[in-house]
């Protein structure tokens, strides 16, 4: 057995990164592991390019572990520089031998040398307990406000991904949310809804077919995914921006051909109540992400603590 090498990934490991990602974790219509994501993620990234730490053995792309650029602002104005794990992944071939510890610890170095504030994400079932071990903490569970929608609903495909312009026509698809929207102050971590980071986030997505639906008074859209979750289609509320009324979720639901409106919002922020006065009420129970945090530095408020975000479902799901 040759021995492991970890070192940052250059643009020359990308294909056997990915392949190592295919073979690991598998793809899905609406997910399909290829550059043009994993550019989007990793190198246009609005708030920089990834730390990328890559483990390998004979020329073979070992182990990959990417932590994605992200900024949050605080309410007392600081603007903190984030890390989120992502696209974790071990060789098939090269499992049991710790790889996924020796690569996080890795990134974690090159993060606390490049002044990183914050690392956060949302693990699934099996990972989890690798980052409380490696110091991450709890934060909450997050679960979903949820919008039945009587009448009939379109199928999802079985083939491919679904698209917003077939389950919502109604809603401006591909294209930039209008500029100049009135935006709150932070009252809590938030993601600086930037004009670049809008159209990075919504209209220059590769593969998640977003859309957006403007209020009367053109100063608030929802933004909205088309998605299939156990055999039906569903509308994700992804964000919630200017000043959006009720009543927008009540023309989304119309102009959907979804079987229901789903989405998240920071208990705390003005949008949960939005959602829930426009019909979107929360699911009792339903735990659908686990998000976790481990500060690298010093901030002005508790990180471990659900009431000090303010973020919602485009902030966690990335695709």
């Amino acid at each position: 057995m040759s021995e492991i090498t970890i070192r940052e990934a250059t643009r020359s490991d990308e294909e056997g990164i990915l392949e190592t990602l295919r073979l690991a974790l598998g793809e899905t219509p609406l997910l399909q592991r290829s550059s043009e994501l994993w550019a989007w993620k990793h190198r246009l990234n609005p708030f920089g390019e990834s730390i990328v730490m890559v483990a390998e053995e004979g020329g073979v792309v070992a182990g990959v572990r990417a932590f994605m650029r992200w900024d949050l602002i605080t309410p007392s104005g600081n603007r903190l520089r984030c890390a989120r794990p992502v696209d974790t992944a071990t060789h098939p071939q090269f499992t049991r031998r710790g790889i996924f510890r020796n690569l996080t610890m890795t990134a974690l170095e090159v993060a606390r040398d490049q002044s990183v504030d914050l690392v956060f994400n949302t693990p699934n079932q099996k990972s989890a307990p690798g980052y409380l071990d490696m110091g991450w903490r709890h934060v909450s569970w997050v679960g979903a406000q949820v919008r039945p929608r009587l009448g009939p609903s379109l199928a999802p495909s079985e083939s491919e991904p679904p698209a917003i312009d077939r389950l919502a026509p109604a809603m401006a698809a591909g294209s930039r949310i209008p500029r100049d929207l009135p935006l709150r102050d932070p009252r809590g971590l938030r993601t600086p809804r930037t004009e670049r980071y809008l159209s990075w986030r919504f209209a220059q997505h590769p593969t998640a077919s977003y859309g957006w639906l403007g209020a009367d008074d053109a100063e608030g859209v929802l933004v909205a995914r088309a998605s299939s979750r156990g055999g039906r289609s569903e509308l994700v509320v992804s964000d919630l921006i200017g000043k959006v009324r009720p009543y927008l979720i009540g023309r989304a639901t119309r102009a959907a051909r979804a079987r229901y409106l789903a989405g998240w919002f920071s208990p705390t922020s003005p949008e949960r109540g939005i959602a829930l006065r426009g019909g979107m009420v929360p699911v009792p129970g339903l735990k659908t992400l686990r998000l976790v945090a481990l500060p690298l530095g010093s901030l002005d408020l508790d990180p471990f603590d659900i009431r000090s975000w303010d973020i919602c479902t485009s902030d966690l799901e990335l695709l």
